[in-house]
C-alpha cells in the first residue's frame, strides 16, 4: 500500500473448508486487493480433528474464524492502513474492509438460507458482508488452500 497509496484498496478475510474422513481443514485467506493492479494474500490453515458433517456448524465455523483473523486488526492496525491512503483520499483513493462469507443467496444454493445470519455477524463487526458469486476469498482463494492441506499444516 505504502508503494502505491493513490489506489483503492480493500481488505478482505474469508474462510472455507474441506471435510475429510477424520477431520475437518479450515483455511481463512487474508488479502489486501489492489483494484485492478493485483493483490497480496497470505492464509492461516487449521486443522480440527473432527468431521463437520452438519452444514449449518460448518459454515458458523467459517464465519467465527473469518471474524477472529478480523479481530486482529484492531482500531490501531486499521488506523495504519488508513492513514497511508488518507493523503489522497480527494485524488481517489479508498480503503475499505470486507469480510467474504462462503455461502450464496441464489434459489439452489444450500446455504442460502445461513446467508442473513452470516451476513449480520460480519456487517456487526464492521466488515462488508460479501457473498457468492463476489466473494472469492472465500470461495476461490482460501478454497483452492483446503484441497491439499498437507502442503500447508
Amino acid at each position: 500500500m505504502k508503494q502505491e497509496p493513490n489506489a483503492n484498496y480493500r481488505l478482505i478475510v474469508g474462510t472455507d473448508s474441506q471435510v475429510y474422513q477424520k477431520h475437518t481443514v479450515f483455511v481463512t485467506g487474508i488479502v489486501i486487493f489492489r483494484e485492478g493492479k493485483g493483490a497480496w494474500g497470505c492464509i492461516m490453515p487449521v486443522k480440527i480433528k473432527r468431521k463437520y458433517d452438519n452444514l449449518h456448524e460448518k459454515i458458523s465455523m467459517e464465519t467465527s474464524l473469518t471474524e477472529q483473523v478480523a479481530f486482529l486488526f484492531n482500531d490501531e492496525r486499521k488506523n495504519q492502513l488508513i492513514d497511508i491512503v488518507l493523503p489522497y483520499l480527494y485524488r481517489g483513493s479508498s480503503f475499505a474492509m470486507e469480510g467474504h462469507i462462503d455461502v450464496g443467496l441464489g434459489k439452489k444454493s444450500l446455504s442460502r438460507f445461513l446467508a442473513g445470519e452470516m451476513m449480520a455477524r460480519i456487517q456487526s463487526i464492521g466488515l462488508e458482508p460479501v457473498v457468492k458469486p463476489e466473494s472469492f476469498v472465500a470461495s476461490g482463494y482460501a478454497n483452492r488452500f483446503t484441497k491439499h492441506p498437507e502442503k500447508y499444516i
